[in-house]
Formats: C-alpha cells, structure tokens, sequence
C-alpha cells in the first residue's frame, strides 16, 4: 500500500519520517523541493503534484499550515480530489477549521472514498519518535482502517467521533497550551523580580501542582534563552482564531482567550509573525528591564521515552450498576 504525504514543514516532515522509517511506501509532495529531496534520498516516491498523490496512493495524508492551504492543494486544477476515487482515503493531519474538514470530507465520501481529521498533540519532539498523541475523527470503520498506520506515527490515538471532532478538540488543546504558556511567562518574571532562584523556581513547579506539559517543554527553553520549541507567532493566533470561531457558533461569550489575542499580537507584530512563541515573554523582560533566563537548560526539547508501538486510547465510561 502507498501512502501519499503533503506537507513536509515542521510536524509533517517528522511525521512522514515516522512512516517511512518504519518500512511504509511513501510518496511525498511539498513546494520545497530541498525537502522532498531529503525524502527520496531515503527511499520515499517523488510526487510530481497533489493529484499524482490522489491518483496512486490508496491513502493520501495531509498536513499544511492553514485551511486555505489545505483548500487549495485539495481542489486546485492539480488538487488530490480530482483523481481522488472509490476505496481511497484522505487523512487531514493539519490543525485547521472544521467546517473545512467536513465540507471537503463530503466531496471525498461523494468520489467514493473516505476521510478522517486525525491531528496530533504533544510537540515536534514527540513527532520525530513516533511518540506524539494522535486524535481521530471519522467513522468507526475507517479508523479500524486507519489504527494500524496511526500507531507507527503515533502512541496515543484517540478516535473522537465524527469527522471534524479531532480537529475541535485539537484546537481546544492548542488554545489551553497557549493559555499554559502566557501563566508560566508571567510566573517566571514574578518569581525572578521576587528574587527567587529561577531553577529552583522550574523545580517548585514541576513537582507541585503548578506543573504541565507545556511548562516541562516550553519552561525549559525559556529559561535556556533559545525559546525554541519549533512553534512560531503566527501559528498560536491562527490557532487562537479557530478556537474563538468554535466557541462564537457555540453562543459562548469568552472572557480570556480575547485577551491572550491581544497579548500574542502584540508579541508578533513586536518580535515578527515566525519568531518561536514562548518568545511572547520578551514583552514581560522588556517591560521589567531583566532577562528570564537560568544555566543548564536546554536549547531544544529531545524525546527520550522509549519508542513504542502506538495504541487506541479509550474514553472513561461510567459503570452501570
């Protein structure tokens, strides 16, 4: 079976690694030729254009920075959907809206195939071993189609529901790491002008009830001065955006993601829409006149779970006496 990867940034060049160190027939597709170089120089199949993709590989995986994006590789003149047929699965592994995932999930199903939103979760660091968290969303069927080729990609895979269900609750995830971010910039600066210690302060977090995944990552290269956790400006406010979209055809007046808006487009337009974003803590540096930073951190976040074999991770359920 072929399997068919557009979208070789960040995430999606790690992801694709993943199937492609585990033995899978890949063909890879990205506007950067260097990285589709990279690729077949390891074995995986040069495509030409998304609908060479659609047209010879039975499963065709997507992963790009935008729903735009994702629209036009999908339905241009050289779109996957136009030779996209019967039996064939699209698997969109971008974070995007969905509204889009639906609506070009419709016109796969009216070609004959099937279509899946499986986002994932966890971090760049995670996605190169094959250890990231991976959400489903599609019918039953097709993730018991889907699990064998997930699990090699990921550990964790939540199968959510319906189509369009992974890509809510990504993008709810997404936006509570970003809250997670901005508590922990202004705990750090606190903490500093307190005169507290700021490794000390990273250990008092990380054993008490203050700790979070974000704060053991993003913490981290923080305090190293690198902030490079491979997640730029732009991506958290396109994130922060779908959230508030979710939450406004919800009927849900919110009161904190407004203000972590305001927050991050300061920051961008401040320090550039590709700056790395725990970066948003130089407005509190700047404003404060000190520097967050502590010795013996690292640069950058390296994964060392052992690797292993993904599985489907189950809902609570309540028992029935």
């Amino acid at each position: 079976m072929t399997i068919g990867f557009i979208g070789l940034g960040n995430v999606g060049a790690k992801l694709s690694g993943s199937l492609l160190r585990r033995g899978h027939e890949l063909m890879v597709h990205d506007i950067n030729q260097d990285a589709v170089d990279q690729f077949v120089a390891q074995g995986a199949g040069r495509g030409r254009s998304p609908a060479q993709l659609g047209r010879q590989c039975q499963i065709v995986i997507t992963c790009l920075p935008s729903p735009d994006i994702s629209n036009s590789v999908a339905l241009s003149d050289d779109g996957f959907l136009r030779t996209l047929g019967p039996g064939q699965i699209w698997c969109e592994m971008s974070t995007t809206d969905e509204r889009e995932v639906r609506r070009l999930g419709r016109l796969v199903e009216e070609r004959g195939g099937m279509a899946a939103d499986c986002p994932v979760s966890g971090g760049c660091h995670r996605a190169a071993t094959g250890n990231i968290s991976i959400f489903a969303g599609c019918r039953r069927d097709v993730f018991d189609t889907l699990l064998p080729l997930l699990a090699t990609m990921g550990r964790q895979i939540l199968h959510t529901g319906p189509l369009g269900s992974a890509t809510v609750l990504k993008v709810i995830t997404n936006y509570l790491a970003s809250a997670n971010l901005l508590s922990i910039c202004e705990a750090m600066t606190t903490a500093k002008l307190s005169g507290m210690d700021l490794a000390t302060t990273y250990e008092a977090i990380r054993i008490s009830s203050g700790n979070s995944f974000v704060h053991e990552t993003e913490g981290q290269v923080i305090l190293n001065g690198s902030r490079n956790i491979n997640f730029t400006m732009d991506l958290v406010l396109k994130d922060m955006q779908l959230f508030c979209n979710i939450a406004e055809r919800a009927g849900i007046e919110l009161e904190l993601s407004p203000v972590m808006l305001k927050v991050f487009s300061d920051a961008m337009q401040r320090y550039g829409r590709r700056e790395w974003s725990p970066n948003v803590i130089r407005r509190l540096e700047e404003r404060s006149g000190t520097r967050i930073q502590a010795p013996g951190f690292p640069s950058e976040i390296v994964d060392d779970e052992p690797d292993s074999e993904g599985q489907e991770v189950k809902p609570r359920r309540p028992s029935v006496r």
